[in-house]
């Protein structure tokens, strides 16, 4: 199985907070991604005053499919960006990767995502789109997507309707398989009717953490589940240390967590929505897909940022027999 993704082409920078106070200072709510304009961007970096731990190619369907290429799956990502050196960084980036770009390039900077890392190792995210939210469903043929069995859509592209609508028409058009991530729970807040008119009706697989989970059905996580559940294929929502609840049309099961020292979250969940796919692509049974989707989100919130070391991936490559 192939598999491609599109979002938003984003940098990442990285800064580990000693205090939420910061996060006060600048009215983020702690735990969510914010949009920002380049003003306000710019005003956060200045007023950090603190060196990035990191700076990486980002964004949330990027970070999957990085996952998924390092476990030897055949990957695309769809996404555009500036023609700056932050655009030139994410291009190489997926090249050097294996995956195959199909990168849309914009007049507009590059989009850059703050990540602020809380001594307790939650993330609070302040983005600033730039040319990643000049995607539109003009850019998009039918070509692009051929070829590939799975696409998997970061929640973050919601809020472009007609963009999203566009994929979808593709995607029907050549039977493809859908995942989709709801990303935020201020982003299912803000489109929760559109997020339940296509789940119910493109969406194969869809990943929530609790906090999206409850926003988009008002429910606790087992029964959120079992509501998400009834309107695709197959319904995740994942909560934290307590692991993560799995649902199908015939089957409910819970997937403990990966025993893990957390230092950042940043990337969990993509790195979760990684591992399933794989064990997906691999049509194995719902619980391996559990627990290799377990495997990667704990391998990842030990390190800081969305993306985990070659030496880890090698540990992890042969947990699962890969080499």
């Amino acid at each position: 199985m192939k598999i491609l993704g599109i979002g938003n082409a984003l940098t990442d920078y990285l800064f580990r907070l000693d205090s939420d106070d910061v996060l006060l200072k600048l009215a983020l709510p702690k735990g969510s991604m914010q949009l920002v304009d380049k003003h306000k961007s710019d005003e956060i970096l200045n007023m950090i005053r603190l060196a990035p731990e990191q700076i990486s190619a980002g964004g949330s369907a990027a970070n999957t499919i990085h996952g998924l290429a390092n476990l030897g799956v055949e990957t695309a990502f769809i996404g555009k960006v500036g023609d700056d050196e932050h655009g030139r960084m994410f291009r190489k980036n997926l090249q050097s990767s294996g995956i195959e770009e199909k990168l849309f390039t914009s007049e507009s900077p590059s989009g850059v995502a703050i990540a602020l890392i809380s001594p307790d190792g939650e993330r609070t995210f302040a983005t600033y789109l730039g040319a990643a939210i000049e995607l539109t469903n003009e850019d998009l043929e039918t070509e692009m997507f051929e070829d590939y069995d799975l696409v998997h859509i970061e929640g973050y592209l919601v809020q472009n309707h007609n963009l999203v609508r566009k994929i979808l028409s593709i995607t029907n058009e050549l039977e493809q398989k859908v995942s989709i991530d709801l990303a935020s729970y201020n982003v299912v807040s803000d489109n929760k009717d559109f997020l339940n008119e296509i789940i119910s009706n493109n969406a194969h697989i869809v990943f929530a953490n609790e906090d999206e989970a409850r926003e988009f059905t008002g429910l606790s996580p087992e029964k959120a589940l079992s509501v998400i559940s009834q309107i695709c294929e197959v319904a995740i929502v994942k909560v934290g240390s307590q692991g993560s609840l799995i649902r199908d049309k015939n089957h409910s099961l819970k997937i403990e967590a990966f025993p893990a020292t957390c230092l950042d979250t940043t990337g969990a969940g993509d790195l979760y929505a990684s591992g399933f796919l794989y064990g997906f692509s691999k049509k194995m049974k719902l619980s391996q897909c559990g627990e290799i989707a377990s495997l990667l989100a704990g391998h990842v919130i030990e390190e800081l940022g969305a993306k985990i070391t070659e030496h880890r991936w090698q540990i992890v490559r042969e947990t699962l027999g890969l080499v």
